[in-house]
């Protein structure tokens, strides 16, 4: 075991993993058939040709598989950054006065500041597999739209990025981080699709939401040839990819001396919660373990608290197949917080499943409440966070805070799924009270 004073836990190169975990090929309940809607059929892996890359769309629909390869030249760029830091928050536990032992997985230390590079680079290199020239996608708080930049850049292809409105204007820096990486950037709804015309002819003042940006990209990937359509999460094969993160997490708790009794992740389509749940999860499918997993989702848009689940689209303009989700409505349009990365409508088929056969929780935090917990980290643990994983800190600080009061000495892991240095404007905003 481990000192007990250990702060840091880092792999080797040698021990970054080498497959993915398919949550699919295990699970009791497999997700319900995403719908076709022109013919009304369950949807097939071809269906998704014209609009994604091969190989993604055939992993989307893979429940044979276990472990997925990850391909070499993938691996390589994961060691610009993997593996990732498990630190053990000494400073966070010592001021809530808590008995219980909390872990984050630190995913800021990526070169674009969070998470999202899994999976971007991954798209990037099936895509350029393909022969694909150019690459479209949507970003809300630029997250993944800068990690599809970056990805684009390593393997030299295009990429046009379609990010919603009110975060252009909220995350210029973003924007710009983008630039420098050689995307194109565009605020979404605009006038350079027809998708993004009948948005703006209906209400010229939107300011966007992830489901229309989507309906954007897909409309130019559709209009662009040599060009594919990738997506940063709610899909199958995004969270596959992002799995690289449990999977190491598992090893360097082991190298901790310890075992999470509960894993949360902050929630907006399920890629960041899955990526660290998954691997965790799999020993609960099996009967070995009996960890709780908790999705954190904002108040503002709780699809997993208060949403139905049932078949809905995955954009505004109803481009996407219909997909089997706890949803708020593919036109419901959240308020403008500034976790945007969490502003969209539903949640991937993978977790939607989970929470309905009662595998993982959820819960809803409100931004002031996830803006709190943030400050209180980066006072404690030195780390400015994303509003997004905010959320993650603050469901973990109610957990721990229970352990406080039953003298309980459970084990906290949490997803730090990015950096917020790039979102000081919102930390501006809360310290001045202007948050609601």
């Amino acid at each position: 075991m481990a000192s007990n004073k250990t702060k840091r836990f880092l792999l080797s190169e040698n021990d970054i993993p080498t497959q993915w975990y398919n949550i699919q090929a295990e699970m009791p309940n497999k997700p319900i058939p995403a719908v076709n809607p022109q013919t009304k059929e369950p949807l097939k892996a071809e269906d998704l040709y014209p609009v994604f890359c091969e190989e993604c769309s055939r992993q989307e629909f893979d429940q044979q598989n276990k472990w997925i390869p990850i391909p070499e030249a993938v691996r390589e760029q994961y060691k610009c950054y993997r593996s990732t830091p498990l630190v053990r928050a000494y400073g966070l536990e010592k001021a809530l006065g808590t008995p219980a032992h909390i872990y984050f997985k630190n995913e800021s230390v990526s070169p674009v500041g969070s998470h999202k590079l899994n999976s971007a680079l991954a798209q990037a290199y099936y895509c350029k597999q393909e022969g694909v020239t150019n690459m479209t996608t949507e970003t809300g708080a630029g997250q993944w739209g800068t990690a599809l930049s970056y990805a684009a850049q390593a393997f030299g292809i295009e990429a046009a990025v379609y990010q919603v409105k009110i975060s252009y204007e909220q995350k210029p820096y973003r924007r710009s981080l983008m630039q420098t990486f050689g995307a194109q950037v565009t605020p979404s709804p605009s006038m350079s699709t027809r998708a993004g015309k009948d948005i703006l002819t209906k209400e010229p003042n939107n300011q966007g939401s992830l489901g229309t940006a989507i309906s954007e990209a897909i409309e130019l990937a559709r209009m662009t040839p040599h060009c594919k359509y990738v997506l940063g999460s709610v899909l199958s094969h995004v969270t596959l990819h992002q799995t690289v993160i449990g999977l190491e997490a598992e090893k360097q708790m082991e190298m901790a001396g310890e075992y999470p009794d509960v894993v949360i992740a902050c929630f907006g389509g399920g890629s960041n919660f899955g990526g660290i749940s998954f691997p965790f999860l799999r020993h609960n499918l099996s009967g070995e373990r009996h960890t709780r997993f908790i999705a954190a989702e904002p108040a503002a848009c709780p699809k997993l608290t208060k949403g139905e689940f049932r078949l809905d689209y995955g954009d505004v303009a109803g481009y996407t197949p219909l997909l089997p989700m706890y949803t708020l409505g593919h036109d419901f349009m959240p308020a403008n917080i500034h976790a945007g990365g969490l502003r969209y409508h539903g949640a991937g088929t993978i977790v939607s499943q989970l929470l309905k056969d009662g595998l993982i929780e959820a819960v809803d935090i409100t931004q002031p409440d996830s803006f709190a917990a943030g400050v209180l980290f980066a006072r404690t643990e030195g780390i400015v966070p994303a509003p997004e994983s905010c959320h993650a800190i603050a469901a973990t600080i109610n957990e721990a805070n229970r352990c406080k009061e039953t003298g309980e000495e459970k084990v906290i892991l949490f997803n730090l799924s990015g950096h917020g240095l790039i979102d000081m404007t919102a930390y501006d905003n809360y310290l001045a009270g202007n948050l609601g």
